[in-house]
């Protein structure tokens, strides 16, 4: 979940541009003369949508535990779980925090040595308004801004509910919101005392992020800063690259090979995404390379469904078409929608090799159909 002064910023980057150009445009200032026009009200009030941790921003409007479960049910479960304990895909929501949190304002299962093993959003959240702004913004996943006010405040309620912070027959509102933000489990984990928090009114300090200065002397021009492991703990639990995460492409050295440094490798290759392979190689290419390389495992699964139909599925639905790998390697690379469902598949970014190279497994090399 992303943090308040982060999407403040962007928003407000974003219409300070705009403003830029307007500005200088109107007065012919020479930065940008000639460009662009000043941005009307409406203009501006479509990118200032955040909710500040005070609550200023915050449009009117209420939305009960009931309604929220029903959104949910129909919005949510596929991704969250029906109780926000997460599906085969994305991480939990809810759990890992207690009554005993919720009076202290601190969660005891972040302190170290706590045992446990995933930690919640509900864990993290630290401002119930971060929680709001970012349903509002972004949920549900496959339609951003699709819900009403009275919607996002309705599945707010629900969240809440399943964290045991408001009762099944509580409405949330405008009105109330701000009394809950004292019963969130982990509201005093989180500092504004830094000059990155904008605006003393919240905490912040007055002036930039880096207050040094001194003045650094005589530097080398061609400075190179990255993280190594010494050689006695290079290998020491096994090759790190094969422990990384399976969704997306990871980065990090091959620990099973001497270090870069020393064998003469160059270090960028060393570093690059795991599962690059040139195009004339891609025929021999392992699929599971592929397939962990364009997060293919994030919405598709082996022998289970998931947002998309498993891979398993697809090969029996193909196995007798005679053009199926011409025709999955263009479903794979410009997405589709209605053959599984009413869940679309956006187009992908992988190179036609490699969408070849998976059609081919899945219309004549799947295996066990």
């Amino acid at each position: 979940m992303s943090s308040f002064p982060d999407r403040l910023h962007a928003a407000g980057a974003a219409c300070a541009l705009l403003l830029a150009f307007g500005a200088a445009a109107q007065t012919g200032g020479e930065k940008f003369s000639g460009i662009g026009r000043v941005a009307t009200p409406a203009e501006v009030k479509a990118w200032d949508i955040d909710v500040r941790p005070d609550f200023k921003g915050l449009p009117k409007g209420q939305g009960s535990v009931r309604q929220g479960e029903v959104i949910w049910e129909a919005q949510c479960t596929s991704c969250h779980g029906s109780f926000g304990e997460s599906s085969d895909i994305f991480t939990p929501l809810v759990g890992g925090t207690s009554a005993q949190d919720m009076k202290s304002g601190r969660v005891d299962s972040l302190l170290p040595g706590a045992n446990q093993p995933q930690r919640t959003s509900l864990m993290k959240l630290s401002t119930l308004s971060t929680l709001w702004d970012y349903i509002h913004r972004a949920m549900p996943w496959t339609a951003p801004k699709s819900l009403s006010v009275d919607e996002v405040y309705a599945v707010t309620a629900y969240m809440l509910h399943l964290g045991d912070i408001v009762a099944a027959d509580f409405t949330l509102s405008d009105g109330n919101i701000r009394e809950l933000q004292q019963r969130l489990p982990n509201r005093k984990g989180m500092t504004t005392a830094h000059a990155m928090w904008p605006g003393r009114e919240l905490g912040g300090k007055p002036g930039a992020d880096v207050q040094g200065s001194a003045c650094v002397r005589d530097c080398k021009k061609d400075v190179a800063v990255r993280s190594f492991l010494p050689d006695y703990a290079r290998n020491a639990h096994g090759q790190l690259a094969d422990q990384s995460r399976l969704l997306g492409p990871t980065r990090g050295a091959d620990t099973s090979r001497p270090a870069a440094e020393k064998s003469g490798q160059n270090v960028a290759s060393a570093l690059a995404p795991r599962g690059e392979t040139a195009p004339e190689n891609i025929a021999k290419q392992d699929v599971t390379a592929i397939l962990q390389k364009n997060a293919c495992l994030a919405c598709h699964a082996m022998d289970s469904k998931g947002l998309g139909p498993s891979f398993r599925e697809i090969a029996r639905k193909y196995k007798d078409h005679a053009d199926a790998v011409n025709y999955l390697s263009g479903k794979i690379k410009g997405g589709g929608q209605g053959v599984w469902g009413s869940m679309p598949m956006p187009a992908q970014a992988l190179n036609a090799a490699e969408a070849g190279r998976l059609a081919q497994w899945l219309a004549k090399d799947f295996p066990d159909r």
